[in-house]
């Protein structure tokens, strides 16, 4: 027996084994113009009746889950006590849950008050995935991220005291060639003032459904940039987060060109020569064919 998803259905890496609930459909902001998760779908919440039944289901056929994703992209968004009421219900019908996640935009984190998030992370809500994408006010908005650089740092930060772990994402090329230093820099700046626990680079990868979008609201500044560029942004943000908190950092994501993992601040200088070494050899490239989100 499946849980009958509404398509499409999207998750962090990281979280391939988690038993998912859609308490959520789609995205409430729904405007970044790099992702085009969630176009097909209008925003909605499910009731109280449809999760409690779903979660109920898989209890029965999966009591052992240890981990629990809450989907769409949008989970947060979810009224405070509601939310409180599944997680409850979640860790009251699956006694070996580890954790419980969830998408996260800083909008969303800071419309909460410390005291409601901090409920939630009693309650059994764990971690956040939070998309800071880039540290660039310019290139935010551009991208209609709906947030700037402050705004992500306060967020981050606000949900960090009230409990949670945080795994933050960056866009490596979302700056194109014009906006490239201004991208990373500021993409290092906001990564050193929050320190996430774990950062993931990923690589701008643009579907057909929103090329378009996302090149015309560049006003005709887009230029992509090329392997060898994207090698040097990653080497460049790496030599910049200036953090003495533990980063978890891995830039391992499928869309990427190159790949280099490792912990900050202990592991900094090893990655930072890694992507100079990576510079001198190429060959090592991941193919064009293998890459994609």
């Amino acid at each position: 027996m499946m849980l009958n998803y509404d398509a499409p259905l999207y998750r962090p890496p990281s979280e391939a084994r988690s038993l998912i609930f859609q308490v959520t459909l789609g995205c409430s902001f729904n405007e970044c113009s790099f992702c085009d998760m969630y176009r097909s779908k209008e925003y909605s919440e499910r009731s109280w009746d449809d999760v409690k039944a779903e979660i109920d289901m898989m209890a029965g056929y999966m009591p052992e889950t240890k981990r629990v994703f809450l989907a769409d992209g949008d989970a947060l968004n979810l009224d405070s006590e509601y939310m409180i009421k599944i997680v409850k219900y979640i860790r009251e019908k699956f006694p070996s849950i580890e954790r419980i996640s969830c998408y996260a935009m800083p909008m969303n984190i800071l419309k909460k008050t410390s005291k409601e998030l901090e409920k939630m992370n009693k309650a059994g809500l764990d971690m956040f995935y939070l998309g800071i994408e880039s540290g660039s006010d310019t290139v935010l908005k551009k991208v209609t991220k709906g947030a700037v650089a402050k705004t992500i740092i306060k967020s981050v930060n606000k949900a960090k005291d009230a409990g949670y772990v945080m795994s933050c994402m960056v866009i490596l090329g979302l700056g194109g060639k014009k906006y490239s230093e201004e991208h990373i820099a500021g993409t290092a700046r906001v990564i050193s003032a929050c320190s996430p626990q774990y950062v993931g680079a990923l690589t701008l990868y643009l579907e057909n459904g929103i090329k378009q979008e996302f090149i015309a609201k560049y006003e005709g500044e887009f230029v992509r940039i090329n392997d060898d560029e994207s090698l040097d942004e990653l080497h460049d943000l790496l030599a910049q987060i200036d953090t003495k908190d533990e980063i978890v950092f891995r830039a391992n994501h499928g869309s990427n060109a190159y790949m280099i993992k490792g912990t900050f601040p202990q592991d900094k200088q090893e990655m930072v020569e890694k992507a100079k070494w990576m510079k001198q050899h190429p060959e090592i490239v991941r193919p064009q064919g293998l890459r994609g989100f």
